[in-house]
């Protein structure tokens, strides 16, 4: 499979939270999404155990049960959120716009051809705050690999959970053994349309970055 002509640093400040963007018509190809994973398999872990698993769903009625699953989280998220407080303009237009993607996302993800659920052996529920690091340093850079072997490759992807509030009903759904394994995310999968995409606004260095001391 041909990869698009980018650069490390181009490929890592263009892969982005794609929605709107994603072609709901064009399938994707199994041999595509396997490099992905092949990829994603390279992906550091904790003690290089790699106690993870991808399962894709591909199923037209599975991935309309997954979505609905997924809508329903995304009704409780938006009715509790809520525009910052003392917004000014330019940030008010930009939480509308990621508001009015997200909403798409939602009303149109049973149309994404691929729909991707990384998950890791062992749950964390209610352990301490180092155990759980120690699970999730191990799945998500296989997803963020997956996520940007895709970007190369033509693909779109975005990193949601919102799904997770019904993690069970997923579970039952797709047979993943609920006690023993849990799901980290759900990325939906498509090609983009156009593959050109720019780096997001940021806010300055020195705005988050801190030297040797908090509040330095």
């Amino acid at each position: 499979m041909e990869t698009l002509p980018l650069t490390p640093d181009e490929l890592l400040s263009t892969t982005r939270a794609v929605r709107k963007r994603l072609d709901l018509t064009r399938p994707v190809p199994r041999e595509v999404l396997e490099e992905c994973l092949s990829l994603a398999q390279q992906a550091p872990s904790g003690s290089n155990s790699q106690p993870w698993h991808f399962l894709l769903v591909t199923d037209p009625a599975k991935r309309a049960a997954l979505a609905e699953i997924y809508r329903v989280g995304w009704r409780a998220y938006s009715a509790a959120s809520h525009m910052p407080a003392g917004a000014d303009p330019s940030q008010r237009s930009a939480w509308q716009r990621v508001r009015a993607s997200a909403q798409y996302l939602a009303d149109h993800m049973h149309e994404v051809p691929v729909l991707v659920l990384p998950c890791i052996r062992g749950r964390t529920d209610g352990q301490p705050a180092a155990s759980q690091a120690g699970t999730w340093a191990s799945i998500i850079p296989a997803a963020w690999s997956f996520m940007l072997a895709a970007r190369a490759r033509g693909l779109g992807t975005a990193w949601t959970s919102l799904h997770l509030q019904g993690e069970k009903e997923a579970a039952d759904l797709l047979g993943i053994p609920y006690d023993e394994v849990m799901q980290a995310a759900l990325i939906p999968v498509a090609y983009t349309m156009g593959t050109a995409f720019k780096p997001g606004p940021r806010t300055p260095l020195d705005t988050m970055v801190h030297w040797d001391n908090w509040s330095a």
